[in-house]
This record gives C-alpha cells, sequence and structure tokens, in this order.
C-alpha cells in the first residue's frame, strides 16, 4: 500500500547532487522545491534537468516546486555583525541615508517607515531578537532593543499586526517566475500573499509568459488568514507556512489556525501544504524529537495533502534519513485513521456529484481501488479531495499530467495512451496494474472517467474486476 501524503523537500548543498535527487527519489520524495530566495539561476536549470532524467529513469513522476522570495523585508549589509544588548538603540533607516547612532542598518522596503507605528513590535532573523520602534521619522525608525543578541547581513523583519503596502511581485519574482516557466515548472509558489489579488496576479504574470503551472498561496501573516477563503479559491493549493505565521500570530493560536486553514481547504476544495520546522532538530541530530514525530503525525492526521522540510534537507547533515522518518510516520499515521474532514466538501457541480458518487461506491466494497482517467487531472484530483479510503490510481497521457497530481493525497499517477475505444484504454491500464503488482485478479476496480469520446465528454462511473 503506497504512502498517501505527500514529501516535499528543499534542495540544497546537502542535497542537490545527482546521487542525492536518485536517493532522495528512492526513498519517496514526491516533490521538490527550489527556493528563489537564495538559488542561481544556473543552478536552478541544472538541477530541474537532472531530476527529471532521474525520475524519467526510474519510472516516476517527481515534481518540481519555484517558491518564488516575495516582498520580503530585510535589513542591509553591515561591515560586521553587531552584538546587541537589552536596552541598546538600533537604527533602521532608508537606502542612501547616513546612520545618526552607531548600531545602524539600512532596510530594502523604502514604505516601511509610512506602514509602521511608533510602539509597534519587529521580530528579526525569524524570531531570534525582538525590538520595539520608539520613533518614527520620516527617514528612519530608531527602536530599542528587548532580547539581546546578533544581527548580521540582510536579516529578515516580520511586522506582527501591521498593515504592509508591499507589491504581491517583485522585480527579483518577475525574473523568477520567467525562470519558472522555461523550466517548466510543476508549481509555482507565490510567498506572503496577503489577498486573492495577489494570487491572480501571480497567475496572470505566469500565463503572460506562457507557463501552465499549478499556484501555491503561502499563508504567512495575519493579513492571510483574514482573507483565506479568498486567496483558498483564487489558489490551486495552500501551503501553511508555519516559519513566518508562528511569528506573526500568537504562538497558541497557530495550531488553531492551522486546523482551521486545513479545514477551509476541504470544505472549498483546495489541497493543503502543512511546512516548517516539521524535523527542525534533524537537521544536525539523526532522530527527531518527540515532539517534532507529534506534530508530522498531527498534519498527517488532519489529512494535509503534503508535509514539506526545508533546512532538515537543503543543509541538514541527515536528508535521507529526514525523508525516512517522514514516510514512516505519514504510513503508521495512515493506518490509524484520520479526522474525516472529506465530510466537509462543499459539492456543487454535477461533475463533483458524479466523483461523489464513486468515492461512495468504493468505499462500500471491500478491498475496491479507484481507477481514475484523466486527462488535466481535475477529475482525479476532486477524487482525492474527497478523502476515499480506497487508493486512487490516476492514468493520464501526458507526464506533466501526471506529475500536477504529485500533491493530491492518495493518488498513485502513471502515464497511459488513450485508445479511441475507451474500453481498450481501461483493459490497458488494468493489465498494467496486475503486472505492477497493484492489484490482484479479481479485486474490485470503480471506474471514473470523463475522457473524451468521439468529440463528447462522458461521465462515467463502472464497476469491473481485475
Amino acid at each position: 500500500m503506497f504512502r498517501k501524503t505527500s514529501i516535499i523537500i528543499t534542495l540544497g548543498p546537502a542535497t542537490d547532487s545527482p546521487e542525492r535527487l536518485d536517493q532522495l527519489i528512492e526513498a519517496g520524495v514526491n516533490v521538490f522545491r527550489l527556493n528563489m530566495s537564495h538559488a542561481q539561476h544556473d543552478w536552478c536549470r541544472e538541477v530541474v534537468h537532472n531530476i527529471r532524467k532521474i525520475a524519467e529513469e526510474r519510472g516516476k513522476h517527481v515534481a518540481v516546486l519555484f517558491d518564488l522570495q516575495g516582498p520580503s523585508i530585510r535589513t542591509g549589509d553591515l561591515e560586521a555583525p553587531y552584538e546587541l544588548q537589552i536596552g541598546d538603540r538600533f537604527e533602521i533607516r532608508r537606502q542612501g541615508t547616513e546612520p545618526t547612532i552607531p548600531y545602524s542598518t539600512t532596510v530594502n522596503y523604502e514604505g516601511m517607515m509610512d506602514d509602521v507605528s511608533a510602539g509597534a513590535t519587529l521580530v528579526v532573523d525569524n524570531g531570534t531578537m525582538l525590538m520595539r520602534i520608539e520613533e518614527k521619522n520620516d527617514n528612519n525608525l530608531i527602536c530599542e532593543v528587548l532580547t539581546a543578541g546578533k544581527i548580521g547581513n540582510r536579516r529578515h523583519i516580520n511586522l506582527p499586526g501591521t498593515r504592509l503596502n508591499l507589491p504581491a511581485l517583485t522585480e527579483k519574482d518577475h525574473k523568477d517566475l520567467s525562470l519558472a516557466v522555461e523550466c517548466k515548472a510543476d508549481y509555482i509558489a507565490g510567498s506572503f500573499v496577503r489577498d486573492a489579488a495577489h494570487v491572480n496576479e501571480l497567475r496572470e504574470e505566469m500565463t503572460k509568459l506562457g507557463g501552465a503551472s499549478q499556484i501555491v498561496s503561502k499563508v504567512e501573516d495575519q493579513e492571510a488568514v483574514k482573507n483565506i477563503d479568498d486567496i483558498i479559491i483564487a489558489s490551486d493549493i495552500i501551503m501553511i507556512a508555519r516559519g513566518d505565521l508562528g511569528i506573526e500570530v500568537h504562538v497558541e493560536e497557530l495550531p488553531i489556525i492551522q486546523r482551521r486553514i486545513t479545514k477551509r481547504c476541504h470544505a472549498l476544495g483546495r489541497r493543503v501544504i502543512v511546512a516548517t520546522h516539521m524535523l527542525e532538530s534533524m537537521i544536525t541530530n539523526p532522530t527527531p524529537t518527540r515532539a517534532e514525530v507529534t506534530d508530522v503525525s498531527t498534519a498527517v492526521y488532519e489529512e494535509a495533502d503534503a508535509i514539506m522540510l526545508s533546512g532538515e534537507t537543503s543543509v541538514g547533515e541527515h536528508p535521507i534519513r529526514c525523508v525516512e522518518t517522514l514516510d514512516r510516520i505519514a504510513r503508521r499515521m495512515e493506518q490509524s485513521g484520520s479526522i474525516g474532514n472529506a465530510e466537509l466538501a462543499i459539492l456543487e457541480t454535477d461533475k463533483q456529484k458524479v466523483v461523489k458518487a464513486a468515492v461512495g461506491l468504493a468505499d462500500s466494497i471491500p478491498n475496491a481501488e479507484l481507477v481514475v482517467f484523466t486527462k488535466r487531472g481535475v477529475m482525479a484530483t476532486q477524487a482525492a479531495l474527497l478523502r476515499p479510503k480506497a487508493n486512487i490510481y490516476a492514468f493520464a497521457p501526458e507526464s506533466a499530467t501526471c506529475r500536477k497530481l504529485a500533491l493530491a493525497r492518495g493518488i498513485e499517477p502513471n502515464v497511459l495512451p488513450f485508445y479511441d475505444e475507451p474500453l481498450n484504454t481501461i483493459n490497458h491500464a488494468v493489465d498494467y496494474l496486475k503486472d505492477k503488482g497493484l492489484v490482484k485478479d479479481g479485486t474490485p476496480l470503480v471506474v471514473l472517467s470523463d475522457v473524451l469520446r468521439k468529440k463528447e465528454m462522458v461521465d462515467s462511473i463502472l464497476l469491473i474486476h481485475a
């Protein structure tokens, strides 16, 4: 029985060699994430080529996700890091202005001085330091250091509760988006998405470039949480990016927000990824903490489509062990049952109701499996969103469609040519499943299809036996 929960891992120096890519695919990676905050374009081209080549050799449908940096706020360059103590004064100033106090740096967002207010809290370097804005001026902010620490070059700044007027896409994002289209990325993630307009802008810019990637919206701040339903509807997939989100909201609220977003994705028919800090201790340690095991288990229990690793695999010491650990936890949790969010699904179209009927039929027959024929992946994805107990074996005529199913829970995608006569296509698929040992003689198969036949689209459900 294959693992239903997809695994996404972030590539970096620890994992970008062909040998490592091969090992990771063998260990069960479904999607490789390229973090465009750090990735160079020539490196991306090379690593995407290697992924596609190795996956094809292994007969796997492994997808590529380009994660755009987005409009993040970062400090400037320093000659040497500052060692700051509680009570120190720290200046953040516009680029091109001179420092007014010893501890000073620039900021890459010119509108920051307009957006913030005195008394607001700054979270620096992903939560390693806290500061409070004491003075707001036209060209600078004077902050009081609340927690001691070191600050170096280009450190990330969060402003919890402050509405920022950042653009949806930066100049760098536009260049990286063009590269993603060039590389035929299966998924493109927009960072710091705050409303549906940001999602639509990303999709429109991608389409202008000739791209057909699916859009992943990263939920990372309070503004996105407020607009979550609109963002979900505008997107193909939602990523609950708990790193920045955990800084932007009160920490005790994070598990509740994660659960609420997951439920809304199930209700509104979109896939969902749970990301960040899943096995953080395994960056250096060979085994996870018990809390991390429980965290991963919760995401699987709540029926996330995918779980994601970041630093654990990009720079960590045990990337293969991390993937194997996620695989073991997910498989065990899937055997133990799940929360049952499929009942929340809002079904409005006739096609959705046909899919639900097929899922209900498969789940009502002991040992039945679902076989879905799909040209674009829509019907297979819809079946997956209803979280059937049965496995879903999806067949599509192109590998690009199969890769777009890599982020759908419980789907095993396969490439298969579609014949003019549907019965020939079905027989070919059944022979394929039996030859691969995926089904046995006599296994009940619920066949779901909307395949074009004689220039007509016909939704159909068949019950056959292998």
